[in-house]
């Protein structure tokens, strides 16, 4: 399988504090990987630099065989990523801001609009998206930055919360938007303190308490390991 993500030994200090230790783990092409655990286990800032967002304090990250510590540009190319409290332009339309976006990536006009048309159909919000943002659901700003997200077609996907305050409609859209995505071979990297989403979405997940991962596996394997009938059962063993 081709390793899409490639995380050795990375760690993150602040000061006297680290925050995240030693951790790795790998992201194939296709795969939808979980990184999950309890409020500054490490989990967003392990997001962060894979994203190139953080510097590492020590480790290696390659997305698509790029050390992001040597050509992070380069890396750059490869990924999108999302954070939980992400916003959009909230004067212009939602057409508007995917058009905005795209010329921020690229600027040739044929791919500006090839990258809009399969962001607006992706978002499926139809003539809604001559709105404005200010006037969108919290479920339809969050499909409008997933799509924007997505509309470069990256190789690597990093997703923190995907679905956090949505309602079960909108949620169940963007999980298969995810679930489609990694169909098409895009490899995701989401974290989420939902256990039920994680145990659908995932293929493999990790479980990181106080910067160190704890558990990695399926969810079927984990919940035998550790004698559990789900996923926040485990979970709980595990960071308690």
């Amino acid at each position: 399988m081709e390793k899409i993500l490639e995380v050795e030994n990375l760690s993150k200090f602040y000061k006297d504090f680290q925050a995240v230790k030693d951790v790795n783990f790998n992201v194939f092409k296709g795969e939808i990987f979980a990184l999950v655990g309890p409020n500054g286990a490490g989990k967003s800032t392990s997001l962060k630099m894979i994203a190139t967002i953080l510097n590492p304090s020590a480790g290696k990250i390659r997305i698509n065989g790029i050390d992001t510590s040597k050509d992070s540009e380069e890396a750059r190319k490869c990924i999108s990523y999302l954070p939980e409290d992400a916003g959009a332009y909230k004067n212009l339309s939602g057409l508007d801001y995917l058009k905005f976006m795209a010329s921020m990536y690229n600027d040739d006009k044929k791919a500006q609009k090839t990258q809009v048309d399969f962001a607006a159909n992706l978002s499926n919000l139809g003539k809604k998206l001559k709105n404005k943002v200010k006037t969108y659901s919290k479920g339809m700003t969050r499909k409008l930055l997933l799509s924007r997200a997505i509309m470069t077609r990256p190789k690597l996907l990093i997703l923190d919360e995907p679905t956090s305050g949505l309602d079960v409609i909108n949620a169940v859209n963007v999980r298969d938007i995810i679930k489609n995505l990694s169909r098409q071979g895009v490899a995701v990297l989401l974290s989420s303190h939902n256990m039920l989403e994680v145990e659908y979405l995932s293929n493999r997940l990790a479980i990181i308490d106080k910067g160190e991962i704890k558990a990695e596996g399926k969810a079927d394997d984990l919940k035998a390991k550790f004698q559990s009938q789900n996923l926040e059962e485990v979970f709980m063993k595990i960071t308690k």
